[in-house]
């Protein structure tokens, strides 16, 4: 029941820091978002990658997380890169960003897949969407739309995780294809969480605080 409930309490999480802290981007946030980015990156590299390639011809598998890479590249190039922590209000007007919305509910929902195969990536899931929650949802309180299209987004948004999960646990389909749907989410959480190491703050600083919390977060994902 956790790997459900855990992306849920997460974009939970994040609303409500979006609330208290009513900006765009807090010190905190930063760091969360980078110690997010490690630790996803370590439990794929850990624990997801050495599972598809058991199961997957290796040149095959490097193939499918290209194609990966390439999908979020193409999802970003809609979702204005809010995955990794990139949001930007509409104050000019009102009408709902339908290809943003589409764009991260596609991203929401491959997530959900890779929770069937291996629990531990629950954990690198519910950390990479506190940070992001809390950025869409500044980002929707900045914007002109109304109540109901916010509330709308984010629980729909909120659905797609559990949604991709419970098809990989439930469907035939899904479980014959599943280690290639995991590849493809694989070269999406490695674009994802290595933009999110690499990008620099202001200055193009890399600081102190940058440096541990994501040494934190892959020694969290080794010992998990």
């Amino acid at each position: 029941m956790n790997k459900y409930l855990l992306p849920v309490i997460a974009i939970a999480v994040g609303v409500i820091i979006a609330s208290v802290t009513k900006k765009q981007k807090s010190i905190g946030t930063k760091l969360l978002l980078s110690f997010s980015g490690a630790f996803l990156l370590a439990l794929a590299l850990f624990d997801l990658l050495p599972e598809v390639y058991h199961h997957l011809e290796a040149k095959q598998t490097g193939l499918f997380i290209m194609c990966g890479i390439l999908l979020q590249i193409i999802l970003e190039f809609f979702s204005k890169g809010v995955e990794h922590g990139h949001a930007y209000a509409n104050k000019e007007g009102e009408q709902f960003p339908w290809i943003l919305f589409i764009s991260l509910c596609i991203h929401s929902f491959l997530e959900g897949f890779p929770i069937h195969q291996n629990n531990d990536m629950v954990y690198g899931v519910l950390i990479h969407k506190i940070p992001i929650a809390a950025l869409l949802t500044t980002f929707l309180f900045q914007s002109k739309y109304s109540k109901v299209q916010i509330i709308g987004f984010l629980v729909i948004f909120t659905a797609m995780t559990p949604l991709g999960t419970y098809i990989s646990n439930n469907t035939v389909l899904a479980t014959e294809y599943l280690d290639i749907v995991n590849a493809i989410v694989i070269g999406i959480f490695l674009h994802i969480a290595t933009t999110i190491l690499f990008e620099t703050g202001e200055g193009h600083k890399f600081n102190l605080s940058k440096l541990v919390v994501i040494c934190l977060g892959i020694s969290m994902a080794h010992f998990i």
